[in-house]
């Protein structure tokens, strides 16, 4: 890496696209039309070639996407394999029913290296319930109580489904009503980088992620705000394989922020939110 950061964090990692012998039709949609990407995107992944970019590329460590409901097997072998690189990200709550799988988050939780819990507000229950939206409130709840980070999807997703809930606008009476909750906006907020900035400016317990964006692509509102009111508020990651380290961790490096910055969105701000590094950093 460059004289302007050595080190980096990968905080949204796929592992287990595959798992799966046939995606999703919505998913071959964002590979095909969205980021335009290879057919190989969604094949097995090789443990050694992915420590291998990881180590190419300065990144420490990365968490990988996991599942309550179908657990990911390559991600929690990586994990066993290597706990000093890799995580766990836990998606597959079921919010309609949520007592049994709130439970099973607790107990994964207590038994694996979880750094953060996720959930799309577009992907799940036909996109009809907004985050203000009463039905996650025991997930808010959960996770307050677990000390355990939230993410959240923000912004108009790239699957064609129902995007309207993703705006972080519904964000507001979350914050307000769970000061508590670590929570943390994640794949940007386009086209509302905005609103996302100002509720990053109003609210403490709250971050954004850039996965699935490519840094060249980043808005000057957003590095502006990087640059000056929110150093330790905005956190590095790939949505790899669908945007490899070997692009993103070089379009970090290139862009126009200060070092001690630049280090805060690479590493800093992610060993903090989630790894509980400096966590006096936050208060």
């Amino acid at each position: 890496m460059s004289d302007k950061a050595d080190r980096a964090i990968d905080c949204l990692v796929n592992v287990h696209f595959g798992e799966t012998e046939q995606q999703p039709s919505f998913m071959l949609k964002v590979r095909d039309d969205y980021f335009k990407g290879p057919k190989s995107m969604f094949a097995p992944v090789d443990f050694a070639e992915l420590l291998d970019e990881m180590d190419r590329h300065g990144v420490a460590k990365a968490i990988l996407m996991d599942n309550l409901a179908k657990p990911s097997v390559t991600a929690r072998k990586f994990v066993e394999a290597r706990p000093d690189r890799f995580a766990l990200a836990m998606g597959g709550i079921n919010l309609l029913r949520p007592m049994p799988s709130l439970a099973e988050l607790s107990a994964v939780a207590a038994d694996l290296p979880v750094v953060y819990a996720v959930v799309g507000p577009s992907f799940w229950g036909d996109g009809q319930y907004p985050p203000s939206d009463a039905v996650y409130y025991p997930l808010y709840t959960k996770c307050a109580e677990l000390g355990l980070p939230l993410c959240i999807n923000t912004g108009i997703p790239g699957p064609p489904i129902p995007g309207e809930v993703q705006n972080p606008i519904h964000l507001d009476r979350v914050c307000v009503r769970f000061p508590e909750l670590r929570l943390c906006m994640i794949h940007g907020a386009d086209p509302w980088w905005d609103i996302a900035i100002r509720l990053l400016i109003k609210y403490a317990n709250l971050r954004l992620m850039t996965s699935a964006w490519s840094p060249k692509r980043l808005p000057d509102s957003l590095l502006h705000y990087m640059r000056t009111r929110g150093p330790d508020k905005v956190i590095f990651g790939s949505d790899w394989p669908v945007l490899r380290m070997s692009r993103v961790v070089p379009e970090a490096l290139a862009l126009d922020l200060p070092a001690e910055v630049l280090d805060n969105y690479l590493y800093r701000n992610a060993a903090a939110f989630f790894f509980g590094e400096d966590r006096e950093k936050e208060q």
